[in-house]
């Protein structure tokens, strides 16, 4: 049953209240003057600017104000004494139930009683819930949802449409381009979708697949407003990423997993990855590099953001995240050095009186229970600090284990950070140059190596010419690795992932 046929249908039984959680109010309106035409009844609608009016009115138009019913009460009277059948929108009026207005309370659970038996509803429509206890078992509440594919498909053909008649604006959009609109515009209201793409059509004055971007920066604004989630824009793709060829080839076969020919084909949306390994191996670069390859925006959920001071506020922050990444899904859930986040959760009750343990329980909860297509990405490095409960199938797709990278990874980082800096040419592009580079570079991961190439060029610009092999040798030299500080952990770290986590990469001889 979708939504149009669940709210008939309770309009039809004579539910007398409900509340529809939506900040489209136009679009929940539009919904219910259908049902009315087909049920043959009338719509009102009501605001604290303009009273009872029929639904539809201009709001400019002084005739079609109703100034003695802006008051709520006078308003629900009005609901009593209308005798044919109908249904009456209230808009934002959660501010009279929040202020504990005992008065509109009581007057909306007698008008419960009364609509019983009658074929009238009251429909509210506001964008949070605010329900009094004395409410809590006459009202039924309803989460309006965004459009889905469908409506975004006609509102992209209303616009293509409407745009023929303008010479000047290019659209270029075949099938695979018009997939990629309508995914990245998935989790925007239909008035936020229609002004991005306006935006699009007018700041380039075309209309194409490749302008995810500008989707991706009105997602972004939601996330900014919500204050617990960090949007990150980047650019990084699989090609800077040296080595885990076993992890980019299981994410590159799940790169079309969020559109509708995996749906038709029995695909369930990837719900989500461990990435555990040594530090400064690419992990978090793996998250942002997903971002770019799957084409989705990147959110970054930070644990130390959903701690309140007030009991029970955690919680409550690490829904509200959730929900705001939910509501901008298809996206992935960037969940950084989750160890440290959950360290100490067994120990919770007796430190923070359980806030720790009740905080991770609510996001593991959501992992195991969302139906929304957010793919989490979490990253660790110390296994001792990660409960059991998060480790077991049906949270995430899989754990993959990042180890250091092997002699022919290194090469291929040095390539990539020589590359990137414009060094990769004559000497340094050797193939002999390169292994004597790694030969230099044992156990290093890939971060001191790219740390190495830095502190090189420092060396170089210092003494007033280009990047040279000596340069090089000389800050690989003077690095010492984690790897040998932190042989005892690292050993731990791979003993543990033996049998228990996939490698990322083509296993070490």
């Amino acid at each position: 049953m979708n939504f149009e046929q669940e709210i008939e249908t309770l309009i039809r039984a004579r539910y007398p209240i409900l509340y529809v959680i939506s900040s489209e109010e136009m679009r929940v309106q539009q919904l219910v003057l259908d049902i009315a035409q087909r049920r043959q009844k009338k719509v009102f609608e009501w605001s604290c600017s303009t009273g009872i009016v029929p639904a539809g009115a201009s709001i400019q138009s002084q005739k079609h104000r109703n100034l003695a019913t802006r008051d709520p009460i006078a308003a629900l009277d009005q609901v009593i004494e209308q005798v044919e059948p109908a249904i009456f929108i209230f808009k934002d009026f959660h501010p009279f139930l929040a202020r504990q207005n005992h008065t509109v309370i009581r007057k909306l659970k007698e008008i419960a009683l009364h609509l019983k038996n009658s074929f009238k509803t009251i429909v509210l429509v506001s964008p949070v819930m605010e329900i009094p206890a004395e409410l809590e078992k006459e009202v039924t509440v309803l989460n309006f949802p965004l459009p889905d594919r469908a409506a975004l498909n006609g509102l992209l053909d209303h616009i293509v449409e409407d745009m023929k008649q303008f010479s000047q604006v290019d659209i270029d959009l075949d099938e695979a381009g018009r997939e990629r609109l309508i995914q990245s515009a998935l989790g925007l209201t239909m008035n936020e979708a229609e002004n991005v793409f306006a935006k699009i059509i007018v700041k380039d004055q075309r209309l194409s697949g490749e302008d995810v971007n500008e989707v991706f920066a009105e997602k972004q604004q939601i996330i900014r407003k919500s204050g617990l989630l960090e949007y990150y824009s980047t650019e990084e793709s699989f090609g800077s990423i040296g080595g885990l060829g076993v992890l980019k080839d299981w994410l590159r076969k799940r790169s079309r997993a969020f559109g509708d020919d995996a749906r038709r084909f029995g695909l369930p949306a990837p719900r989500g990855i461990l990435l555990l390994g040594v530090q400064g191996c690419g992990k978090s670069l793996c998250a942002k590099a997903v971002s770019s390859q799957w084409q989705l925006p990147l959110l970054r959920f930070d644990m130390g953001r959903m701690f309140g001071s007030f009991v029970g506020s955690s919680e409550e922050n690490v829904r509200k995240a959730v929900a705001v990444a939910e509501s901008v899904a298809p996206a992935i859930l960037w969940v950084d050095e989750i160890d440290k986040a959950m360290a100490g959760t067994q120990s919770s009750g007796h430190t923070d009186g359980g806030t720790t343990a009740r905080v991770f329980g609510t996001f593991l909860t959501w992992l195991s229970e969302k139906q929304a297509p957010v793919f989490v990405v979490a990253t660790a490095n110390d296994i001792s600090q990660l409960p059991a409960e998060l480790l077991r199938k049906g949270r995430l797709d899989e754990i993959f284990f990042v180890d250091l990278p092997t002699a022919d990874e290194r090469i291929e980082i040095f390539r990539i950070h020589l590359a990137k800096r414009g060094r990769l040419a004559g000497e340094l592009a050797e193939e002999q140059m390169l292994r004597q580079l790694t030969e230099a570079s044992p156990e290093f991961s890939g971060a001191e190596i790219e740390e190495a190439i830095n502190s090189a060029l420092y060396d170089a610009f210092d003494a007033g010419v280009d990047l040279q092999k000596e340069h090089l040798l000389n800050s690989l030299s003077q690095t010492v690795p984690l790897a040998r500080t932190m042989e005892e952990a690292i050993d731990r770290l791979r003993n543990w992932a033996a049998g228990r986590a996939r490698n990322a990469s083509t296993p070490r001889s």
